[in-house]
C-alpha cells in the first residue's frame, strides 16, 4: 500500500485532506515547518506522523501531494520528481478523489468554510458524508452519499473540481496580488458554474452573483422576494438567530442557529435549500441546525474573567463589518474592540480605506504589523498607513498587550489570517500573570 505524503501537512486544506486518507484507512504522513499550528492538533490525536522539510521524507513508491504555497524548487517537490513518486498538487488531488462521490462546493469570497462546517454538521447527522472544511477539519466515510468540500477561488484552483452541486455565498474582489479587477473574479466563478454537473445554489441577494450566466440549472437564497429560498420574520436575539424560510412564496418551516450576523441566515438558507432539494426530512434538518458549535477561528470564543475574546479569521473589509455585527448582536451592552492584523500587503493596500471604515465602527480598534505571506513579504506601506486613517487607533505589539486589560468587560475581537493568535495568547498569558 503507498504511503501518502503532504509537502505543507499544516495547511488548512492539507491537514483536513489527510484526515479524510487516514480515515478511509490509508497511511498517511506529512512534512511542515517546526512551528506550531492550530491544524495539527487533529493530526496528532490521529497519530499522523509529522516531519520537518527533507528531502529524505520522499521515496519512490509514494504518493506525493504537494501543497499550494510551495513552489517546483522545494527539495521534497525535487525529490519526489527525480524518484519518479507520483505527484500531485493539492487541488488536483482532491479534484480527483471527489470524482466517486455526490459533490457539493461549497464557494464564495466569505463565509465558505462556516457553510461547510454547517452544511457538514447538518448532513453528519442524516445521512453519510465526507467533509472537507477550510478550518483544519476533515473526516473520511467509504462509499458516503455526499462529499461536500469548500472550494477556494484563489488562483482559481477551485476549476480542479467537477463538482455535483455548487453552492455560491458571494462574490467579492479580493486576493489583489492574483485578481486584478472585480470582473476577472466574476470570471473565475463563471468557470466555475460551467463545470457544475446537476444544480447551482446561489445567493440571489448578491449583485454580482445574479450576474453569471447559468446554463446549470439554479436556485436562488436570500432575503429578497425574488429569491426561491427566502427567510423571513428574521430575529436576531443573543442566542443566535431564529427565521422562517420561505419556497417560491410558501412557507416552507421555522430554524432556530447558534450563530450571529445577518450573513450567517444567509449561510443557513444555503444548506437548507440543498437539504430540501434532496429531499431531506425538515425535522432532522432543523434539530441539527439547533446544536451546530461552528468551526473553528470563526467567532470562536473564549470567556476569561469579566473579558469575553473572539479568535476569528476575517481578513477582509466586509468579513471585520459582519464580525463586529455579529458581537454586538450577541453582545448588545458591551464595547466591542477591533484587534487587527492586515494579512498581505497586497490586500491591505488595494483596500487600505474601506478597512479603516470597516474598523471604524468598532469603539476602538488595535493594529498589528502586517502580516506577510510566503509569496509576498515585503511592501510600499506599513500598518502605520492604516493607523492614520482610523480615529484614535493604536498600533499594538506582541510584547506590549496588557494594554488591553483597559477594557474590563470588553469584547475583544482578535481578527486577522496570519499569526493573530499569537497575540491573544500573549494577552491571555498576561491575565494569567496577574492572577
Amino acid at each position: 500500500m503507498s504511503t501518502y505524503h503532504f509537502i505543507g501537512i499544516k495547511g488548512t486544506g492539507m491537514s483536513a485532506l489527510a484526515q479524510i486518507l487516514h480515515d478511509e484507512g490509508k497511511t498517511v504522513q506529512g512534512s511542515d515547518i517546526d512551528k506550531e499550528f492550530f491544524t495539527q492538533r487533529a493530526l496528532e490525536r490521529a497519530n499522523i506522523k509529522l516531519l520537518p522539510f527533507a528531502k529524505e521524507n520522499i521515496t519512490a513508491d509514494m504518493v506525493v501531494i504537494q501543497g499550494a504555497a510551495f513552489p517546483d524548487t522545494h527539495e521534497e517537490v525535487v525529490a519526489a520528481k527525480q524518484l519518479g513518486a507520483t505527484l500531485y498538487q493539492y487541488n488536483d488531488f482532491l479534484g480527483k478523489l471527489i470524482e466517486g462521490y455526490a459533490s457539493i462546493a461549497v464557494t464564495g469570497s466569505h463565509g465558505k468554510t462556516s457553510t461547510t462546517g454547517l452544511l457538514s454538521h447538518v448532513l453528519e447527522g442524516i445521512t453519510s458524508v465526507s467533509y472537507l472544511i477550510g478550518d483544519g477539519t476533515g473526516r473520511g466515510v467509504k462509499a458516503a452519499n455526499y462529499f461536500a468540500l469548500e472550494a477556494c477561488e484563489y488562483q482559481r484552483h477551485f476549476l480542479a473540481y467537477k463538482p455535483h452541486f455548487t453552492i455560491i455565498n458571494n462574490i467579492d474582489w479580493d486576493h489583489p496580488d492574483y485578481f486584478k479587477t472585480e470582473d476577472d473574479v466574476v470570471d473565475a466563478f463563471q468557470s466555475l458554474v460551467y463545470q457544475t454537473k446537476e444544480i447551482v445554489i446561489a445567493n440571489g441577494d448578491d449583485e454580482k452573483v445574479r450576474s453569471l450566466k447559468l446554463t446549470t440549472p439554479v436556485v436562488y437564497f436570500g432575503l429578497g422576494e425574488e429569491n426561491n429560498y427566502r427567510a423571513t420574520n428574521i430575529n436576531r436575539h443573543t442566542a443566535g438567530c431564529t427565521f422562517d424560510v420561505m419556497i417560491d412564496g410558501k412557507l416552507y418551516g421555522s430554524f432556530n442557529v447558534p450563530t450571529f450576523g445577518e450573513h450567517n441566515v444567509r449561510n443557513a438558507l444555503a444548506v437548507i435549500a440543498f437539504t430540501q432539494l434532496q429531499g431531506l426530512p425538515i425535522e432532522a434538518v432543523q434539530a441539527r441546525m439547533r446544536t451546530y458549535a461552528g468551526v473553528k477561528r470563526r467567532f470562536s470564543e473564549k470567556v476569561i474573567g469579566d473579558q469575553i475574546l473572539f479568535d476569528d479569521y476575517a481578513h477582509h473589509p466586509a468579513e471585520i463589518e459582519a464580525t463586529i455585527n455579529a458581537a454586538r448582536q450577541k453582545y448588545p451592552d458591551r464595547q466591542v474592540i477591533a484587534i487587527f492584523q492586515p494579512h498581505t500587503f497586497s490586500r491591505t493596500n488595494a483596500f487600505l480605506q474601506n478597512f479603516a471604515e470597516s474598523l471604524s465602527k468598532a469603539d476602538a480598534t488595535y493594529l498589528c504589523d502586517i502580516f506577510g505571506s510566503a509569496r509576498e513579504q515585503t511592501g510600499d506601506l506599513t500598518i502605520q498607513d492604516l493607523g492614520d486613517l482610523i480615529e484614535g487607533s493604536h498600533i499594538i505589539q506582541e510584547q506590549h498587550t496588557e494594554v488591553l486589560k483597559a477594557y474590563k468587560t470588553g469584547v475583544l475581537l482578535f481578527m486577522g489570517a496570519g499569526d493573530i493568535q499569537k497575540f491573544q495568547k500573549a494577552y491571555e498569558l498576561t491575565l494569567t500573570a496577574q492572577q
